[in-house]
């Protein structure tokens, strides 16, 4: 199913790392990779999607560090199938992008490059956090980790733009693009997918915001950022329709203003219309994403 004119031999390699209640799933991401001369990864960290057990809590770690072992395995694995020379792109997105960003910043000479997808690298979530202050956070997490954050989530909106349209919506797909699946929905696998989402526990929330203090402090990544996001975020207790066309999880400008503290050679693209993950965005936004990752591979990545 590659896209054509994809080169028959890859030049580097790409591995991808997932976000909070997900798991590696976007096949249109990883054509357009090899598109560009990558040969596509994508890493289930331990306790998400393929790699989740049944004796687990889902998702649950008390340090972000823990996936080290996760990307070295995999690391090794793309070693052993490409080369030990052969160059690597990180990437990931959300949560995943905030572990890949510290990975980054701990392996200075590791890679080429690093893509971060709406990262989750500045906390900037008041309206479902509901102003649970870092010293609670952390201190329910040293006595009882798996306590249960309780809260709204709007990760169970953002479901919405995943789904694609259901009873009731009035929006109309522009001609030509009614079976795209932002339209139809993306048929993720409820397993690996929760909807609603699955439980965030104090001991992971706390691991998620010491991360994000690291970052806040200053990152040292050697290698060239591209940090892409929505142009806005959409916030609110109910679905409204904008909410398809911008982050409803995140906030957008602390993420950009945490994203000048990641090293010395950041990209920005901010990408109009785009969702939290914004490969799942609509077709033409998300033709805006890959027009944009291919201009920076073709500037930094490929030889």
């Amino acid at each position: 199913h590659a896209l054509p004119r994809t080169p028959a031999s890859p030049t580097w390699a790409f591995l991808y790392l997932h976000g909070w209640n997900d798991y590696v799933h976007n096949a249109e991401t990883a054509r357009r990779v090899a598109a560009l001369g990558g040969q596509f990864y994508g890493l289930d960290l331990r306790k998400y999607g393929r790699s989740l057990r049944a004796h687990q809590t889902r998702g649950f770690t008390e340090s972000l560090s823990t996936y080290d072992d996760d990307i070295h395995a995999a690391r090794d694995v793309v070693h052993d199938e490409l080369g030990i020379g052969t160059d690597l792109v990180l990437s990931g997105h959300s949560t995943g992008g905030l572990t890949a960003a510290l990975w980054a910043h701990r392996h200075p000479g590791a890679l080429r490059g690093l893509w971060l997808n709406s990262p989750f690298i500045a906390l900037g979530v008041p309206n479902w956090m509901g102003g649970i202050s870092t010293s609670l956070v952390d201190s329910v997490a040293r006595t009882s980790p798996r306590t249960i954050v309780r809260g709204g989530s709007p990760l169970d909106l953002y479901q919405r733009t995943i789904d694609g349209l259901v009873d009731g919506d009035t929006e109309v797909p522009p001609d030509g693009e009614a079976a795209d699946p932002f339209w139809t929905g993306w048929r993720l696998d409820r397993r690996w997918r929760l909807a609603p989402a699955g439980h965030i526990r104090m001991g992971w929330f706390s691991a998620v915001m010491a991360a994000q203090r690291q970052v806040q402090r200053g990152l040292e990544i050697a290698c060239p950022v591209l940090l892409m996001s929505s142009a806005r975020s959409a916030v609110g207790p109910r679905w409204r329709d904008d909410m398809r066309y911008a982050d409803t999880v995140l906030d957008v400008e602390s993420m950009r203003a945490a994203g000048l503290r990641l090293g010395h050679h950041v990209t920005f693209a901010t990408i109009p219309d785009a969702v939290h993950d914004i490969t799942l965005s609509a077709p033409s936004v998300r033709a805006t994403v890959y027009d944009e990752l291919g201009r920076w591979v073709r500037g930094y990545v490929r030889r």
